[in-house]
C-alpha cells in the first residue's frame, strides 16, 4: 500500500491541556501562594497582637522570655510562610504540567498543613492569623478535591502514558 511521505507543512499534534478541574486546582494553588504571602505580611504587622497573645497565655514570662517567644513566633511565621509560598508555586507548576507524582505530593503537603492548622489552635496566635490560616487550608482542600476527580485522574494517566 502506498503512503506518501509526510510533507513539511504538517504540524505536530499538540497534547491536550489539563482539564478544567486541574486548571481550577492550579488557580487555587496560586491563590494559596498569594494568601500565604499575605499571611507573612500580616504576621509582621500584627506583632503586638502576637505579643499580647503570648502574654495572656504565659502570664509568668519575664520581659526577656516574652521577647524571645515573640521573635521565635515571628521568625517561624516568616520562614514557614516563605517555604509555603514556594511549595504552593511548585505544586501549581507540577500539577499543571500533569506530573503524576505531583498530586500525591500536594496531598501530603495538605496533610501537613492540616496538622499545622490544628497545632496553630493550641499555640498563642492572633485571631486574624487563625482566620487566614483556615482560609488557606480551605483553598488547599478545594485544590486537593479537584486533583482527585475522575477527569483529573484521566489527565494524569494520559500524561504519564505519553512519557513512557
Amino acid at each position: 500500500m502506498y503512503q506518501p511521505y509526510p510533507s513539511g507543512d504538517q504540524q505536530p499534534v499538540a497534547p491536550p491541556g489539563p482539564p478544567q478541574p486541574v486548571r481550577t486546582a492550579v488557580l487555587l494553588m496560586y491563590a494559596g501562594a498569594a494568601l500565604s504571602a499575605i499571611e507573612i505580611i500580616i504576621g509582621l504587622v500584627t506583632i503586638s497582637s502576637l505579643k499580647n497573645a503570648i502574654r495572656s497565655r504565659y502570664p509568668g514570662y519575664t520581659s526577656s522570655q516574652l521577647h524571645t517567644a515573640e521573635v521565635v513566633g515571628v521568625t517561624t511565621v516568616v520562614v514557614i510562610g516563605l517555604i509555603g509560598v514556594g511549595l504552593w508555586l511548585w505544586m501549581a507548576w507540577a500539577n499543571g504540567a500533569g506530573k503524576s507524582w505531583a498530586r500525591i505530593v500536594a496531598s501530603v503537603f495538605f496533610g501537613l498543613n492540616t496538622i499545622d492548622l490544628l497545632t496553630l489552635v493550641a499555640r498563642p496566635h492572633a485571631t486574624f492569623g487563625l482566620a487566614l490560616a483556615i482560609l488557606v487550608w480551605l483553598i488547599g482542600l478545594g485544590a486537593i478535591l479537584l486533583l482527585w476527580q475522575r477527569e483529573s485522574s484521566a489527565y494524569y494517566q494520559a500524561r504519564s502514558a505519553r512519557l513512557r
